[in-house]
Parts: C-alpha cells; structure tokens; sequence
C-alpha cells in the first residue's frame, strides 16, 4: 500500500511534464468562414455587399486599392518556441473600376515561405579591417607635421 501511494506523486509530476510538452493551437487574423467566402459571386456582389457579408478585409492592395485581402492562419506552437503555421487561407477579391466584383480567388499554406538568414551579421560593403586599422588606420593620411590641409577653396592651405 505504501508503494501505490509512493507512486501517486511521481505520477502526477510525469503528467504535468507530458502535459507542458502539447503544442497549442492558436488563430490569427481573419476567422473564415466557408458559407459566407462561397456566396461572395462575382458580376453579382460589390464592395459593399462583400463588406457587409465578409466585414473589413484584413488589408487593401498595396498597388491596386480594388484588390481586397482577407488572411487567415491556423498556428501550433510547442513549449517555449515560435507559433508555426499549420493552416492558412488567403482570400483575395479583386473589383472592376465599378466596384463590382470580378474575381474571388483563394490560396492555402503552400504560398508560406520560410526565410531564414545566413547569419547573424549583415553583409556590408568596404573593406574588412580590424578595430586597431579604424583606430590608428588615419595617421598620415591628412598631412605631415609642420604643413597645413590644404582646403577646396585654397588648395595652398593660406
């Protein structure tokens, strides 16, 4: 009897570490809903019925103010780390000059791009030289002791 009651505590400590190890969902953005996305017709629908039906879009065309976004992202993130997509529907729906509808067009979580840099330096221009070359690296290279800098106005420094 007291190894089961031994084991009770070990128990639950191993379940809260298994339980702090799950990933969370999470939502982001626009919350989709397929009814409403599928009775948005184009020829039929305009700016403001699709307003009225889908609400705000999440951002307008940066080019082109008769392209409407509606961005939706389903992410899972485990433990301490970074949400990571899981799902995601962008919806864009493109108007004519008359604010009509004439496109509705969706795309998924192929269209997710993963940009990871090189490293933790930016590359820059010039030349690489150390922190004594930037210290000392000007001595001489004004004038000699004895001789004034010369100026664009007065190349002879008088």
């Amino acid at each position: 009897m007291a190894h089961r009651l031994s084991l009770l505590p070990l128990s639950v400590v191993a379940l809260g570490l298994v339980a702090g190890c799950s990933q969370t969902p999470g939502k982001q953005g626009y919350i989709l809903d397929t009814a409403l996305v599928d009775a948005i017709k184009p020829g039929v629908d305009n700016r403001a019925s699709v307003q009225g039906t889908l609400g705000r879009p999440t951002f307008v065309g940066q080019f082109d103010e008769n392209e409407w976004f509606y961005v939706s992202r389903d992410t899972r993130q485990l433990a301490f780390r970074l949400p990571r997509p899981s799902a995601q529907t962008v919806l864009r729906v493109r108007f004519d000059p008359a604010g009509n509808v004439s496109a509705v067009e969706k795309s998924g979580v192929e269209r997710v791009v993963a940009i990871s840099p090189i490293s933790d330096e930016t590359p820059t221009l010039g030349r690489n030289r150390s922190f004594f070359q930037e210290l000392f690296g000007n001595i001489g290279q004004i004038g000699s002791v004895g001789q004034s800098g010369g100026t664009a106005d007065n190349p002879d420094g008088n």
